[in-house]
This record gives structure tokens, C-alpha cells and sequence, in this order.
């Protein structure tokens, strides 16, 4: 797929819910192909629910890329909630597919990403991700060090 061809986005929202099968799809998609930097699948499947949710408090969106009827990359957007002090929108998920990586899939994600979003949008990278210079280059800044602290169970 050469860099300058676009993608069929799809979009899942509070209106256009997956169904279980497009949401087992795009679960089983990230969970696979971010690697190193992923999260187990019932992590993946509460943030691609919070997505989609119409409750009161929840919502965003997820952007699934598709490239000749397969799954080339997927997004999952959560809102915050918030203005101002915290960023209106975090992106909690983004993978291309690995065998597709380094044609512009993630930009053409990241760059509709930024478009759908309503407001500003925080996300956390891991200093080694090579995603990171992407992200750079869409204008996103690291401007603070992020701290936490895990609650003993």
C-alpha cells in the first residue's frame, strides 16, 4: 500500500456501535498488534465500550482503517469529560497492522483521529516507541512527566 492511498475509515461512536463481532475484531486486532506496548484484551474491550457508550460522562470514538476488505490499523479515542486542565480527549489506543507498518497508515489514522476529535487530545507514549516521532510531527508536545502511583490491592 503506498504511502499517499487512503484508507476505508470506518467509524464507531455512540451512534454507529460495533457490533460483538466488529467489536471482538478490532480487540483481538490491538491486542495483537501493539506488541510490547499493548494491554490484555478485556483492558482493550473497556476502552473501545467507553468509546461507543451514549452514557452520560462517557463516549469518543474508534477509527478501524481498512485496506482491501482487512483491518490495516485501528484507534480507539476516549473523552475526558474535561476542558482546560485536562485534554477534552485521550487517545488510549493506536496499531497498524505489522506487516503494513511504514506506508502511512498511522498518519492517516492519527491525521482523521485529529479531526474527529472535539477538542484537544492527550496520549502516553513510551520514550522507545517509534510511534513517537509520528506524533511529533502531528504537533503533539511532551510537556509534562508523567507520574503515578499504583494503590496496593
Amino acid at each position: 500500500m503506498p504511502e499517499d492511498s487512503n484508507l476505508e475509515i470506518i467509524v464507531y461512536n455512540s451512534v454507529n456501535r460495533p457490533t460483538f463481532l466488529q467489536e471482538k475484531e478490532v480487540v483481538d486486532f490491538l491486542h495483537k498488534h501493539l506488541e510490547a506496548y499493548g494491554d490484555p484484551p478485556q483492558h482493550i474491550a473497556a476502552a473501545l465500550e467507553y468509546a461507543c457508550s451514549n452514557h452520560k460522562g462517557k463516549g469518543g470514538f474508534a477509527l478501524v482503517g481498512k485496506s482491501d476488505g482487512r483491518t490495516a490499523g485501528a484507534v480507539v479515542v476516549n473523552q475526558t469529560g474535561m476542558s482546560g486542565y485536562i485534554p477534552e480527549n485521550i487517545l488510549v489506543y493506536i496499531a497498524v497492522d505489522g506487516s503494513l507498518r511504514g506506508k502511512g497508515i498511522g498518519k492517516q489514522l492519527m491525521e482523521q483521529a485529529l479531526k474527529f476529535a472535539k477538542g484537544d487530545i492527550a496520549l502516553h507514549v513510551e520514550p522507545d516507541n517509534p510511534a513517537k516521532h509520528l506524533y511529533e510531527k502531528l504537533g503533539f508536545t511532551n510537556k509534562y512527566l508523567e507520574m503515578r502511583y499504583k494503590a496496593p490491592e
